[in-house]
């Protein structure tokens, strides 16, 4: 079911949910098919072959370990004030700027973690305000700063405009680990 047309976050969801499907447990309720995530002691004892088989990387695997090893401590991040909470996410090996403000969005709610690194974004908050094809995360950051406390809202709405900035070159082909 792999295809080359298949792009990296469809990757990351289909691995996520070969996961819930191993590991996880059912949710309670009437729903069957719903799966509440493996807690941090049974993403430690996934095997690496199953991770291989879900598409997952050796780098990535070792991030997800290395992240359930101090889950107790991640959790108190939850209390933390924001600056903190990132701090401490970014002491995590394998965990960086993106991956703590990706986090920040979807665990703390947080509307102002912009996801500095991201291949597309700035890219596209660059283009939806100034017209130009490509921007810079520091120019994304400067356009985005009349917006404190609330950029990552303003750049969820860009991206929900249905403005697109321009495509260059050939289409991304992620590389299925599992086939190697």
């Amino acid at each position: 079911d792999w295809s080359s047309d298949v792009c990296s976050s469809d990757l990351a969801r289909r691995a996520w949910r070969q996961l819930l499907r191993r590991y996880g447990t059912p949710a309670p309720g009437p729903l069957a098919m719903l799966r509440v995530p493996p807690t941090a002691e049974v993403l430690l004892e996934v095997t690496s072959w199953d991770w291989h088989r879900f598409g997952v990387d050796l780098q990535r695997q070792r991030a997800i370990r290395a992240a359930a090893t101090v889950a107790g401590r991640l959790e108190e991040c939850a209390v933390l004030d924001r600056a903190d909470a990132l701090r401490r996410l970014q002491i995590v090996p394998g965990i960086g700027q993106w991956t703590a403000a990706e986090t920040a969005q979807r665990a703390w709610a947080d509307p102002d973690a912009v996801s500095v690194g991201d291949y597309h974004i700035k890219d596209l908050v660059v283009h939806y305000f100034t017209g130009r094809a490509r921007g810079t995360d520091e120019e994304m950051l400067d356009l985005l700063e009349q917006w404190p406390g609330q950029r990552q809202r303003v750049v969820r709405l860009v991206e929900l405009s249905g403005v697109g900035k321009p495509k260059f070159g050939p289409r991304y082909s992620p590389v299925d680990i599992r086939a190697i």
